[in-house]
């Protein structure tokens, strides 16, 4: 009902963007319409002809009554002004869509599954997954970890994906303050504890993390106490999961790991004893980042009470530790020393790969394995199932266990965590 054709003078224009403040236009005429009328606007103030400010009046007055954003209009004058047609409509230079919809969902699934990692690591498992035979991820296994960022980004990703006690210093004459040095051979591990917290007078369950520096080798176990006695039996178990001697254990100042008896046990299987040195908090760097990244994306920050400790070693023995250590990728820095002494980090995607291939890798493997342990055997563990097949029963089974140890708050739990 509105005809802004009726403005005939800028002065007229000039009043009309002054009412114009207490109202709104809703526009119901399509886009060559609205620039039909902009050329005929243009032609009939002579555009060239106006002032600088009267040129800008009139441009708030097509924005006003069009609804287009300052470098639309500009456009629209730019082809008044050579002549051209202003209906002509913009040809965009686009590249031709490689991921589907079923891509993407896919890409949801996998992440739902594995907790989202990284985009050089979800890169690695799609081509992982598509080795061990998933046809689903035929395009996806030469993904880049930027389109997967890029693609995470899109609402229909996002629509569908789900996403402490400090430790006393002591002093006691037990190990040795330095950074172990494996130069290349398995067999050096890092241990680090992970406390699920109190409620009130009530303990939590405690996880012991333990860590391969060269291969990334990882053995979780949960205690319901801290205690010297428990701890020995504790580390006896974990170190047998590992299918490699060990020869070197690493931990921190705790008196959990510095003490007599867990000495003696490193002592009576010939495993040197090594402490982080002051002033070098780095020297427990990678089985603090395995914490965040496995134990606390797994279990969580809430309270498990812990009498649940050996429903939760089932979990650890027959899920989480075959999956991360046979199917989930992980980082392998690339380190160069420079000349002035500097150490330049590279996280590159061609090493990224899993703790076992990344064991297979190590020239003559055989002779750092232990007793019992055969490169067939490790082999049929690993191809048992595939990398989204270990993820998802992993999750299933975590959410069976959540219904146990937390009921109440199973029921509330994203679906990527409890599934």
């Amino acid at each position: 009902m509105f005809n802004p054709s009726q403005f005939q003078t800028i002065e007229e224009v000039e009043m009309f963007l002054t009412a114009s403040e207490v109202f709104t236009l809703e526009q119901r005429i399509s886009g060559d319409e609205r620039a039909a009328w902009i050329r005929d606007r243009l032609l009939h103030f002579r555009y060239d002809r106006l002032s600088r400010k009267q040129q800008g009046l009139l441009r708030r007055f097509f924005g006003s009554i069009t609804d287009y954003s300052p470098a639309q209009l500009s456009r629209h004058v730019g082809r008044y002004r050579r002549g051209e047609p202003v209906t002509i409509r913009q040809k965009r230079n686009t590249f031709d869509a490689i991921y589907t919809e079923a891509d993407r969902e896919l890409l949801v699934e996998m992440d739902n599954a594995t907790g989202r990692l990284s985009g050089n690591l979800a890169a690695q498992l799609c081509v992982d997954q598509f080795a061990a035979g998933d046809e689903r991820f035929r395009r996806l296994q030469y993904i880049s970890s930027a389109t997967i960022y890029r693609l995470r980004k899109t609402k229909r990703y996002q629509l569908q994906a789900m996403v402490i006690e400090k430790t006393k210093p002591v002093q006691v004459p037990i190990g040795e303050r330095r950074k172990p040095e494996p130069n290349g051979v398995p067999g050096f591990i890092r241990v680090d504890t992970v406390h699920q917290g109190d409620l009130g007078k009530e303990k939590g369950v405690y996880h012991i993390n333990l860590v391969d520096e060269v291969t990334q080798w990882e053995v979780i176990v949960a205690v319901e106490q801290i205690a010297e006695s428990v701890l020995k039996d504790v580390l006896t178990f974990a170190i047998r999961f590992f299918p490699f001697r060990i020869r070197n254990f690493h931990s921190d100042n705790g008196s959990e790991y510095i003490n007599y008896d867990v000495a003696k046990l490193l002592e009576k299987l010939r495993i040197r004893q090594t402490k982080g040195r002051p002033r070098h908090s780095n020297d427990n760097g990678l089985v603090e980042t395995k914490n965040g990244a496995i134990i606390r994306k797994e279990m969580g920050h809430w309270h498990i009470k812990g009498v649940f400790a050996p429903r939760i070693n089932v979990f650890y023995r027959d899920h989480l530790i075959p999956y991360v250590n046979f199917h989930r990728p992980s980082h392998f820095p690339e380190r160069k020393i420079l000349k002035n002494g500097k150490v330049i980090v590279r996280y590159r995607r061609k090493d990224c790969m899993t703790p076992y291939r990344k064991l297979l890798s190590i020239q003559d493997v055989q002779k750092f394995l232990r007793r019992g342990v055969t490169l067939e055997l490790l082999a049929r563990e690993a191809t048992a199932k595939i990398p989204l097949q270990a993820a998802q029963e992993k999750n299933h089974a975590k959410r069976k266990l959540f219904s146990i140890i937390l009921p109440k708050l199973s029921a509330t739990l994203p679906t990527s965590l409890t599934q």
